[in-house]
């Protein structure tokens, strides 16, 4: 049986703010230190994470984690983002529910990462495949490029997010992913021209200027010094824990695998580059004859750099640095801008160019994500956004406000959602809803964006009107408008109570948030929220040659301008703030709250007074307070009964009937308080966490007694058992000590009556030994006697056979010497006439035996190729020598043709015509000799795959063979079976043996091959024959040779056609269609190793690239 673990086993401290007891700030915030003091960095408010930032790695996030997380219930494991990512997940893909999960904090709370984990979660879990993976390492991938280019090093946090940002997860019906939309807000531009000290600028900066290669800074025109650019800190360029050479090659690598293009990395590279020549423009004073000042460019050179990278002509940037041109109406003027106003031109510009810059990435980067398929999408949504921010100095500005008031709008829906789900949860299960109080931060909300009297509409009104706008006659405004406010205060407003409040200065006013009181100081609000870049700027930008820059500046184009004032940044933002929240209402959704422990970034320290900052500012306790205004605690029957059925004789150890009435006879059992919990349709609901504590208590005192009793009934087990291994033990002993006594007391029997059957067996053999030597001994004597009779007989008769041997042979030698000496007396008489030519014919004849005899011994073998031949010995013999070694060479090749069947002579005659087309024409021919012509070689009459494609086929198939059809368009070969019969040449397609085309044999006029090893050939078609029309057939073939010689015979033997050509040149011309394309064949070594390339070089020309033969 599996053994379910639940929430509150092996809790250390709550894991559940919702049961916390008794429930305070303190004991909230000692709640938190307890598990964060034992790495435990998770914990729940309900179905909310609070996740803390322990600073270093903890062995929880590994493949062997994720496996344990999911498809597990939301509270049956022990608190962790795994959870409340499988959670979404699972709704998302089961339910059909869209999600969104809403990760807030402040700068170094760990947003970024805890993002991260959640994407990593849901790509780990999703299916397989090679596109669901390729989308997946696309949505991972983009992380790095954003983060370089909207992350940089603060005091809060070495990689702390600039922007807010909003992604769109796309999944199928499967819940496999198909892509993904992303959302940016606010970008932190102002960074790119001024960071405070100890901070950095963006991420990108130090990683171009330390990983890029020297080469592509030369094209940049920059140096990696660091100090040499005036945008960049130099206090904190260099970061502990960050490698910026090894992060700019991980960013590139992610944007290739996003989908950058090459000349897309080199833009935007140019532009990040443009951006540190820009900061490096300065400008000096100069005195015009009217008495107006301007400004000039001290050094030229970064300007001229500048120019060169975007393509810009020197002069008219540097006129509009220098000159302002205003219209209104049908008029313009002209007015020149002193150094002050040069400087924030130049910074105005570094900024609008660097947040155009990554807002076309983040377009970009969905133009690669974004779904191909146009059907219902299921989305899940992550928000990674700044949380509430609140500097003790009192340096408050307008990003801040903003910011904070984003967190309004975040803690509206939230507070929102979090009623709704839990009404909605209460109606589903049938409990009588009862109304929750809570503050309702609408009027704060209804008090910054309002369209009449919202602080928002009031400075925007302030930086549109003509007159004198400064951020003093902003604030008299907020003064005069929102000085009844019950949120709003400022010491000059015209509510008295706060004239004398010392805390408060005359330059700032002081906003009530449902997190706290937030003091804003009111310099920089309207120049901000302007945000204005003069026009000349645009539309010099807008005549850059560089292809990114006309994109990023469209309203410098002449042709299109607009007298009309760009929207504010304020208004752009409450516009982006109002879309994210009407996007997640229609989303179920999921909250991760992120606290940083402490300033220090330091692991195992708990900063009590920073922490309870951020718990006041994210409304934790307000949401812990939401969640137990009704029901603290609610479990379904099933887990809820399995949990505690212990606590009851009737339930344990198996409850027979369903699982509600099984609670109802534990909690009846148990005497619970009916107004402690309540029943609903699928769950049971606890009021109080102590009425869950005392469960939870009898439950671990019932574990203690059931843990005795199996301890007892394990040791009297172990007892038994011990005794009966004992028992059998002895038994085993005694069973074997009685066999080991009888097998030894039978050996004794049994070598006993050995020795007396030995003694026994040896007399009857020596008895027996005796009987048979007698015996032995009369035959041997019998025999020698025998012997010695034999033997004088046999000598007897040897001296008279010799005896008269010796009489015939005197006889013989007395005959032939009488005949002898007959013969020479009658050849006295002829001797010296005839004695010359007799010795010399005789002389002849034995040479001539002896030459036939040794070269009888000699003979070579019976191969015809085989040349060797014995040398001969004497002169007078060369003509008979080679008669002979003719005859014999003609004998032999005639025997050996006696062996040939039909259809090796078909073979042979084929390689002969072979031979007379292509030896000593073709490089090509020579590998081919030894290789047999088979015709056949795919079978295509066994091969069941082409018994359709045989079937087409009416004549029998002469050679079948596959072959590459050349494309025309991109030199790239395409498979096809090429058969040929007697009447016609068939292409066929490889896999499914359809037909692609039919060539009657008489309209092809001619075949051309190159004169090297490639396997190519054109088939000519006659002009003007029905197979024309498609044009000429390019192909190329591994058995060429067979081929062309089997096209040659057909064509010789078909009556109705004429001889077929075989053009062999390394130049000649194919018609496709109505073009004729030059196939040129060179030698080279082409890219792919040591095989044949084609490749396109134009219109009209194909170059076949052929390995050089060594």
């Amino acid at each position: 049986m599996e053994v379910k673990t639940s929430l509150l086993d092996n809790m250390i401290g709550v894991g559940d703010m919702v049961l916390l007891e008794p429930l305070s700030e303190d004991s909230f915030l000692e709640n938190l230190q307890k598990r964060f003091d034992h790495n435990e960095i998770y914990t729940y408010i309900g179905s909310v994470v609070i996740s803390m930032n322990p600073y270093r790695s903890l062995p929880i996030f590994t493949p062997d984690k994720v496996e344990e997380y999911r498809n597990r219930n939301f509270y049956e494991l022990s608190p962790h983002i795994y959870a409340l990512a499988d959670e979404a997940y699972r709704s998302l893909r089961d339910q059909d529910k869209d999600q969104c999960i809403l990760i807030t904090g402040e700068s170094g709370a760990g947003k970024t990462e805890a993002s991260k984990l959640v994407m990593s979660y849901v790509a780990a879990v999703c299916g397989k495949g090679q596109e669901v993976n390729k989308v997946k390492e696309q949505l991972l991938q983009s992380n790095p490029v954003l983060e370089a280019f909207g992350n940089a090093k603060t005091v809060r946090n070495d990689n702390s997010s600039r922007f807010g940002k909003y992604m769109d997860i796309e999944f199928d019906f499967k819940g496999d992913p198909l892509g993904g939309v992303i959302s940016n807000y606010l970008l932190e531009k102002s960074r790119v021209v001024k960071q405070p000290r100890g901070e950095r600028n963006f991420h990108v900066f130090y990683q171009l200027l330390s990983g890029a290669s020297d080469d592509t800074l030369r094209k940049l025109k920059l140096d990696r010094d660091f100090s040499k650019y005036n945008y960049l800190s130099l206090d904190s360029a260099a970061v502990n824990g960050l490698d910026d050479a090894a992060n700019f090659r991980t960013v590139r690598n992610a944007m290739q695998i996003v989908g950058f293009m090459e000349d897309e990395v080199q833009s935007v590279l140019e532009l990040v580059a443009a951006v540190l020549k820009l900061g490096n423009i300065e400008f000096k004073p100069e005195s015009r004859c009217n008495g107006t000042d301007e400004s000039r460019i001290k050094d030229k050179n970064d300007l001229k750099e500048m120019c060169e990278l975007l393509g810009i002509e020197q002069s008219v940037l540097e006129r509009a640095f220098s000159y302002r041109t205003v219209e209104a109406k049908m008029e313009k003027v002209s007015t020149t801008l002193n150094v002050a106003q040069a400087y924030y031109a130049r910074d105005a510009l570094a900024k609008n160019l660097y947040s155009r810059l990554f807002s076309w990435l983040v377009t970009r980067i969905n133009e690669s994500i974004k779904a191909q398929t146009k059907t219902r999408h299921k989305v899940m949504g992550v928000l990674d956004i700044y949380g509430f921010e609140i500097f003790e100095d009192g340096d408050n500005s307008f990003e801040q406000f903003i910011i904070n008031y984003c967190n309004e709008k975040l803690q509206q829906i939230f507070i929102e959602l979090t009623l709704r789900e839990e009404q909605e949860e209460y109606v589903r299960e049938g409990i009588e809803w009862t109304n929750i109080e809570y503050f309702n931060n609408a009027i704060i909300c209804d008090l910054i964006e309002n369209n009449q009297n919202g602080i928002l509409a009031m400075l925007d009104e302030e930086c549109l009107r003509p007159g004198t706008v400064t951020d003093e006659t902003f604030l008299d405004k907020l003064n005069t408008v929102c000085a009844e406010h019950q949120h709003f205060e400022s010491r000059l407003s015209k509510n008295s109570k706060f004239l004398t409040d010392h805390s408060l200065p005359h330059n700032c006013f002081r906003i009530q948030h449902y997190a706290g009181k937030v003091l804003y100081r009111v310099e920089g609000f309207v120049d901000k929220n302007n945000d204005l870049l003069y026009r000349d700027l645009s539309q010099a930008m807008y005549k850059a040659n560089h292809s990114l820059i006309k994109q990023l500046f469209p309203e410098g184009n002449p042709a299109k301008v607009n007298l009309k004032r760009p929207p504010t940044a304020g208004f752009q933002f409450r516009a982006s703030v109002g879309t994210l929240m009407k996007n997640l209402q229609t989303k179920n959704p999921n909250y991760i709250r992120c606290i940083k422990p402490n300033d220090k970034k330091a692991s195992h320290i708990f900063t009590d007074s920073l922490v309870r900052h951020q718990v006041r500012y994210l409304g934790l306790m307000e949401n812990v307070r939401v969640r137990r205004a009704g029901y603290a605690f609610r479990q379904a029957y099933e887990p809820c009964l399995e949990r505690y059925k212990m606590l009851c004789k009737r339930t344990w150890p198996h409850w027979r009937g369903p699982a509600r009435e099984g609670v109802e006879v534990l909690m009846t059992d148990l005497q619970v308080p009916a107004e402690e919990f309540s029943y609903g349709r699928s769950k049971i609901f606890i009021r109080n966490p102590r009425t869950l504590f005392f469960l939870e208590e009898r439950r671990r005192q019932c574990l203690e007694d059931l843990a005795t009793l199996i301890q007892k009934i394990y040791r009297g087990w172990k007892c038994r058992t011990q005794f009966l291994l004992l028992k059998k033990s002895q038994v085993t002993v005694a069973a074997w000590y009685r066999r080991y006594a009888q097998q030894k007391k039978y050996k004794r029997i049994k070598s006993a009556t050995t020795v007396v059957q030995s003694y026994t067996r040896g007399w009857q053999a020596r008895k027996l030994l005796r009987e048979l030597k007698y015996q032995k001994r009369c035959e041997e004597a019998v025999t020698t006697i025998a012997a010695f009779w034999h033997g004088t007989q046999a000598r007897r008769e040897l001296r008279r056979l010799k005896e008269e041997a010796r009489r015939k042979h005197a006889v013989a030698v007395i005959w032939a010497y009488w005949q002898g000496l007959k013969v020479r007396r009658e050849y006295r008489k002829f001797f010296r006439a005839n004695a010359g030519k007799k010795i010399y014919d005789f002389t002849i004849q034995r040479i001539i035996q002896k030459y036939f005899l040794n070269l009888k011994s000699t003979m070579p073998s019976m191969s015809p190729i085989d040349k060797n031949w014995p040398t001969r010995p004497y002169l007078f013999l060369d003509g008979v020598h080679t008669d002979l070694r003719r005859i014999f060479h003609l004998w032999r090749c005639k025997k050996y043709r006696s062996q040939f069947t039909e259809e090796k002579k078909a073979v042979y005659e084929e390689k002969l015509e072979a031979s007379e087309i292509f030896k000593d024409k073709k490089a090509l021919y020579p590998s081919s000799v030894s290789q047999p012509f088979k015709g056949d070689y795919l079978e295509i009459s066994k091969n069941p795959k082409y018994q359709k494609l045989n079937s087409a086929v009416d004549e029998k198939v002469l050679l079948a063979d596959v072959v590459n059809k050349i494309n025309r368009a991109n030199g790239k070969g395409t498979a096809r079976i090429f058969l040929l019969t007697k009447k016609s040449v068939v292409l066929a397609d490889q896999k499914t043996g359809q037909v692609k085309a039919s060539v009657p044999l008489p309209d092809l006029s001619s075949v051309s091959v190159s004169t090297q090893t490639d396997g190519f050939f054109a088939l000519r078609l006659k002009e003007g024959s029905a197979s024309a029309v498609k044009g000429d057939f390019l192909l190329s073939s591994e058995h060429l040779i067979e081929i062309i010689t089997k096209l040659h015979r057909v064509g010789a033997t078909t009556a109705d056609m004429e001889q077929l050509n075989v053009d062999i040149s390394d130049e000649f011309l194919v018609q496709f269609k109505q073009d004729k394309v030059c196939v040129k064949f060179i030698q080279g070594v082409p890219k792919n190793g040591n095989s044949v390339s084609c490749k396109r070089k134009n219109n009209r020309l194909l170059e076949v690239s052929v390995p050089t033969t060594p």
